[in-house]
This record gives structure tokens, C-alpha cells and sequence, in this order.
């Protein structure tokens, strides 16, 4: 298992925070971590319950004795913990009153503070318990909006991309012990060095080989925590916020019949089969001079050029579109109900009636099969950007070993040592500590 530096134990104090929602309800969980857990659960419960077991408990002020809950406590002994640090949890009745109660006791225990976000994710990879991968799929796994999101966040709680990159670290450190041996014994005649290096060159191409295809997913990861981006654009009073009105099931963009009423983009997601659909209504395109409107526009064809999938709405009856459909986009006629047929009186693109409802489904499943091409296939290891720009620097660096970029032994050692530490950085064994900041600074409290 991966582990940044370890936390001084001299410095580490005992955290606490609610791990279940605020507001009434029929139970509230407290979590508790750090070196205090027994002094602390003795001064409130009177003892420590057996390990690993539901004890019921009358809860107390230290201080004035007074009855704060009656409430069952679990007591879980380190290492073998979330955190790798002695935890309890206090299962309390779920009233606003009783939490806040017991919070304030705990903040008044010496050497107790309230956690903040990620903090107990942070002691658990701080002592080895997750690599900053699986760290992430928690992250993710809370996150998760659709069943595919979720498949993916387990799967990276699991452990995949953190054995993988381990896999790999391993032979890149193989590689970098073979060229150092190489230089430490250099003038021994036994050495073949020619076929030290030509070795060297094919196994640091054939590490670079496997890296690449796993980069070569087509970002499939990061869009699907993302969400996959589904841009309606067209002229004004095509139908745009009807449409996505009408997709999204609830008001969700202001609809008008004058034109230029939209000026910003407005996003709704979505769970669309199980994947994560973001439909985003844009300001209709068509030559004007208000600067507001004009900057809307603008917008309008940023967004078209970042999309997943575009859709170009054009009224039915009123001709093809101004705009050409891109490569990512999809012809979607619009009003239907005001001709007589599907296609508005062309075969171009998918007949709808926002109002009605007709063929809301036909396009409903065009958006979800575009989707599923695009999100779909094999499970992508790759899941955030800090992950992709590690594994292209470390194949930056084993392509040079593997072309005979660098011809000094010394230099092919220092281009593997650093394949070695981009690797490393994934899973947290170096150059973490403001990425970390970051990391678990997007957490809720409590995780």
C-alpha cells in the first residue's frame, strides 16, 4: 500500500465530526479518531466497550455528569481502522439538540478538535490505509450521480489504478536499479554494456507501450465523473428551453417567445440510463449588435466546440439549419406538431414536440446511445487530469531511454529515476503535499 509521509504522532490530535446528515432524523453518527478515543470514551461512557462491538451507553458531560443521550458506542482499535488509528463512533438519537450536545462536549475534551473536510481520508492515507487513487474514489464514490459513476468510483476504491501504476513503478525502479548497476560497476570486464543498453531500450519501450494504452482511452474516466455535455444550439425561438424543459421533466431555462430572451448557458443534469447526461440550453445564434447578447452568442459557440454532442435545432418547416451540423452533432427538428409530418417536411434529423411529447423518446435514446459510445466500452483506469499528466511525463522520459535520446549512462539513469517519481506521484509516494490540500479540501466533513 502507497503512503505519504506520515503525521508525527506527537502532533496528531483526535478528530471528531458527524458522518451522517445534519437536520432531524432517527439516528446520528459521530466519528471519533486519534489518540484520545479511549480516554475520551471513558470520560463521557464510563468504559470502553469490547472492540468491534454496538455497546449501549449513557452518555455524559464529564463536567457537570448531566445525561446528554443514551446510545450505543463502538470502539475499533488501530491499525486496523479507516484511519490506522484508534476510532469510535457514537450512534445517537437524531435530534438537532442531542448532536449539538455532544459535539460541544467533544470540542471541550483536551486535545479533541473538530475535523475538518477529508480529514479522516487524510489520516487513512497519511498511515497507509489508501493510496491517493483510492482516496479519490471515495471522493468520487460520494460524488456518484448515476449507476455508472458509481461502478467507476468502486472500482477506483478498489485499488485498480493503484495496483496498476504499482505494477508499472515497479519496473520503471527495475529499469533505474539496472542502469545504476550498470554505472557502479562499469569498469568490471564482465559488463556487457551493448546489450545492457539494447535490453534496456526494449523493455523501457514496452513499459512505455502498456502506459500509453491506458492514456489512449479517450478520456473516457474524467468525462464520466464529469458528465457527458449535450449542447443545444440553434437560431433564436427554435425551441431551445422548450426542449430542455421538456428533457430535464421540470422549468428549468425561461421560455419566450421573444428572441434573445437566453443569454447565458444553462446546465441540467441528468441520469440517463445510468450515465451522467449534462444538457446545456445556449443563446440563439444570429447576427445582432447588443454587446450582452453578442457575448452570449460567443459563449454559445465555445460551448458547441467542447461539447460531447451537439444538438442543432431548427424549427420544423422553416428550411434546414443555418448553422451545419458538426461532426458531434445531431439534426433535431423542432414544433413538429405545426406540420404534417415527423420530419418537418425534410429527412433531415429527429422530429420533436417539446409540448406534446412526441418523439421526446426517438431522441432521448440518440442521446443515450451517443453516450454510451462515447462513455462505454472497456473500464477506464484513468479517471482525473493530475493522473493523465503523470503517466504522459513518465512516457515522456521512458521514450527518451527507449530512442536513444540520451547516450550518457548517467543521463538514462536520471530520465528512469524521474519515469519513477511521475509514477509515484499518482498513488502519493512524492510531491504530494499541495495536492493533497486540494484533494481533500472537495470532500464533505465527516469523510
Amino acid at each position: 500500500m502507497a503512503s505519504v509521509s506520515r503525521m508525527p504522532s506527537s502532533h496528531v490530535s483526535t478528530i471528531f465530526a458527524p458522518a451522517s446528515g445534519f437536520g432531524r432524523a432517527a439516528v446520528s453518527v459521530i466519528r471519533i479518531s486519534g489518540p484520545s478515543c479511549t480516554s475520551l470514551l471513558k470520560a463521557i461512557g464510563g468504559t470502553v466497550p469490547e472492540p468491534r462491538r454496538l455497546s449501549l451507553r449513557a452518555l455524559r458531560d464529564p463536567e457537570t455528569r448531566e445525561v446528554l443521550d443514551r446510545g450505543l458506542v463502538v470502539f475499533m482499535p488501530a491499525p486496523a481502522t479507516f484511519t490506522g488509528e484508534d476510532m469510535a463512533e457514537l450512534h445517537l438519537h437524531g435530534g438537532v439538540a442531542v448532536r449539538h450536545a455532544v459535539l460541544g462536549v467533544l470540542g471541550r475534551f483536551p486535545g479533541c478538535q473538530a475535523a475538518g473536510p477529508g480529514d479522516f481520508s487524510r489520516r487513512a492515507a497519511f498511515n497507509g490505509r489508501l493510496d491517493l487513487t483510492q482516496a479519490e474514489g471515495i471522493a468520487d464514490l460520494v460524488d456518484a450521480e448515476t449507476e455508472a459513476q458509481r461502478r467507476q468510483a468502486l472500482r477506483q476504491l478498489d485499488g485498480a489504478l493503484g495496483r496498476q501504476v504499482e505494477a508499472w513503478r515497479s519496473t520503471a525502479i527495475d529499469l533505474y536499479a539496472r542502469t545504476e548497476a550498470a554505472l557502479d560497476f562499469a569498469d568490471e570486464g564482465d559488463v556487457d554494456e551493448e546489450g545492457l543498453e539494447a535490453g534496456l531500450a526494449q523493455d523501457a519501450r514496452a513499459l512505455a507501450d502498456s502506459i500509453r494504452a491506458a492514456l489512449g482511452d479517450g478520456r473516457r474516466g474524467e468525462r464520466l465523473r464529469e458528465g457527458f455535455f449535450v449542447v443545444l444550439a440553434g437560431p433564436p425561438n427554435a425551441g431551445k428551453s422548450t426542449l430542455l424543459n421538456a428533457l430535464a421533466g421540470r422549468e428549468a431555462a425561461i421560455v419566450s417567445a421573444i428572441p434573445g430572451t437566453t443569454r447565458d448557458a444553462i446546465e441540467v443534469r441528468c441520469d440517463l440510463g445510468g450515465l451522467p447526461v449534462v444538457l446545456v440550453d445556449t443563446a440563439g445564434l444570429r447576427e445582432t449588435d447588443d454587446p450582452v447578447e453578442s457575448e452570449g452568442i460567443r459563449r454559445t459557440r465555445r460551448r458547441m466546440e467542447d461539447a460531447d454532442l451537439v444538438l442543432h435545432l431548427s424549427p420544423a418547416g422553416e428550411g434546414v439549419a443555418s448553422e451545419p451540423v458538426s461532426a458531434r452533432g445531431l439534426a433535431v427538428r423542432t414544433k413538429i406538431d405545426l406540420t404534417d409530418s415527423r420530419s418537418g417536411g425534410d429527412s433531415a434529423g429527429i422530429g420533436v414536440c417539446a409540448l406534446s411529447g412526441a418523439g421526446l423518446d426517438a431522441l432521448l435514446e440518440a442521446i443515450r446511445a451517443a453516450a454510451e459510445r462515447s462513455l462505454g466500452g472497456s473500464d477506464a483506469l484513468i479517471t482525473r487530469e493530475r493522473h493523465r499528466t503523470a503517466l504522459t511525463e513518465a512516457c515522456a522520459h521512458l521514450d527518451r531511454v527507449a530512442g536513444g535520446a540520451v547516450a550518457a549512462p548517467e543521463l538514462v539513469a536520471e530520465d528512469l529515476r524521474l519515469a519513477v517519481r511521475a509514477l509515484g506521484t499518482v498513488v502519493g509516494h512524492v510531491g504530494v503535499e499541495e495536492m493533497l490540500d486540494r484533494l481533500f479540501a472537495g470532500f464533505c466533513i465527516g469523510k
